[in-house]
């Protein structure tokens, strides 16, 4: 292993060998072999990523070889490949130093979600370092570091020594994703976003893998959600990316295991920064809704289990519920606020945090029971509150709260949510898609679970 000189903190660039520089031609035989159905060899794939990120392969070839992959897919070796160079593209933190196991948590980002601001302390309260760096795959309405911005002053924009530094003494860092961190993957996802590819289970595994390893982690616990409130639509979908992941992350030697679990309706009671910030205090003090207690429990246990801090899942609850109850991971959480410039003081008045001036019901239209909610219409009603249409302006106090869940019994006129506003022209707007959000039915619906399969 090669130093870079001044070599930095924790950091390296793994050299790589040198191979003849393809040509466009090449390129075009690489795409028409994968059209084909045919497996790429290691080199094949180390040239495409050179190429890439030494911008020698033409956006319309690199479009059309992204297509290519999409319907025709890779092997689980290939991915494996394909990881292994999107995370050698840029710079890998290295933590050798941390005795401590190092797991970090990704999830395919999911309306209401607030699981990863309590999990990243509760993880470090337990004995587990957790290098928390945000992609943007895991922002489906307003990214982790976005919630935490609801508390002035925290910065999140963090060096690469500084977010190393952090974990090395508190365990736990939340930063936004880093330009050196697997420099291609980002390049990739731009480039997927321009041509509808997104839901490329080749270039999800690779891509979360990719950055989650470069950013020190040994191993990655993952909640892939479903449903209108994730990009991923379909049950089966997720499934089946869960699998690409954990059977991707043996063959690179890194522990793995994901949680498929049902994000058709919002997660908890609100969506918001600051009003989510406020739920997941409450989820550190053993409060709030059911089924975020419920989550935040079973991806905590993943997460101990695979550090080996917890051996069995009953040690596991019990590790989980005594950094709750006694509160060292809500201290956790006031220690990671104040390392990144934020006052801890505010955690313990979370009245003080950024507050709507002006709040609205929606109420029902009818009798009934709520059969549905489409948390894609609800989160982007709660998107142009927070960001307004052209996104120049972030309120963190705007969102909606006091959400009615599935299988609520409704009478006319009763509150299906509070909707916390400071814009009118704003609130006009959203107000369409959050009335578009509810669907009413005579008969309860049939309870779905939250999670629907584990896979390791």
């Amino acid at each position: 292993m090669i130093l870079p000189s001044p070599p930095r903190k924790g950091v390296y660039i793994m050299p790589k060998a040198k191979t003849e520089k393809p040509t466009i031609a090449s390129f075009t035989r690489l795409i028409e072999k994968k059209r084909e159905g045919n497996e790429y060899t290691d080199e094949e794939i180390r040239s495409i990523v050179d190429a890439i990120l030494d911008e020698e392969m033409p956006e319309y070839q690199q479009a059309a070889w992204v297509m290519t992959t999409f319907f025709q897919g890779m092997s689980a070796q290939e991915i494996a490949n394909f990881t292994e160079e999107m995370m050698l593209s840029g710079e890998v933190i290295e933590m050798m130093d941390v005795s401590r196991p190092k797991i970090e948590k990704y999830s395919t980002g999911g309306v209401g979600d607030k699981t990863t601001l309590v999990l990243g302390p509760l993880a470090a309260a337990s004995g587990v370092a957790m290098p928390m760096m945000n992609g943007d795959d895991e922002e489906h309405l307003t990214s982790t570091t976005e919630k935490l911005k609801a508390i002035p002053k925290v910065n999140t924009d963090i060096d690469l020594d500084d977010f190393t530094d952090q974990v090395r003494k508190l365990g736990c860092a939340f930063a936004e994703r880093h330009a050196e961190i697997s420099p291609v993957e980002s390049i990739l996802y731009d480039l997927r976003q321009k041509i509808g590819a997104i839901p490329s289970i080749p270039f999800i595994t690779a891509g979360t893998l990719s950055r989650k390893l470069a950013a020190g982690a040994e191993g990655v616990v993952v909640d892939i959600k479903w449903g209108k409130g994730s990009f991923i639509t379909n049950a089966e979908d997720a499934k089946q990316l869960a699998r690409s992941l954990t059977r991707v992350g043996r063959a690179l030697k890194r522990r793995c295991v994901a949680l498929v679990t049902d994000n058709n309706q919002p997660l908890g009671s609100c969506v918001g920064p600051s009003l989510e910030l406020k739920e997941a205090l409450d989820l550190l003090k053993g409060e709030g809704p059911e089924d975020l207690q419920d989550l935040v429990l079973k991806l905590g246990m993943e997460i101990v289990r695979l550090a080996g801090v917890a051996g069995s899942t009953l040690s596991a609850k019990q590790t989980v519920r005594k950094a709750i109850d006694e509160g060292t991971a809500l201290q956790k959480l006031k220690d990671i606020v104040e390392y990144q410039g934020g006052d801890p003081k505010l955690l313990d008045n979370p009245e003080k945090l950024p507050t709507a001036k002006h709040t609205k019901k929606l109420t029902a239209p009818k009798r009934g029971y709520v059969h549905t909610i489409d948390a894609g219409q609800l989160a982007r009603g709660v998107q142009i509150l927070v960001h307004g249409e052209d996104s120049k302006k972030f309120d963190p106090a705007c969102g909606v709260a006091e959400l009615c869940k599935v299988g609520t019994q409704m009478k006319q006129g009763e509150p299906l949510m509070v909707i916390h506003y400071n814009d009118e022209k704003r609130l006009k707007v959203a107000m369409d898609y959050f009335k578009a959000a509810y669907r009413l039915a005579p008969k309860r619906p049939n309870p779905v679970p939250l999670v629907v399969e584990r896979v390791a």
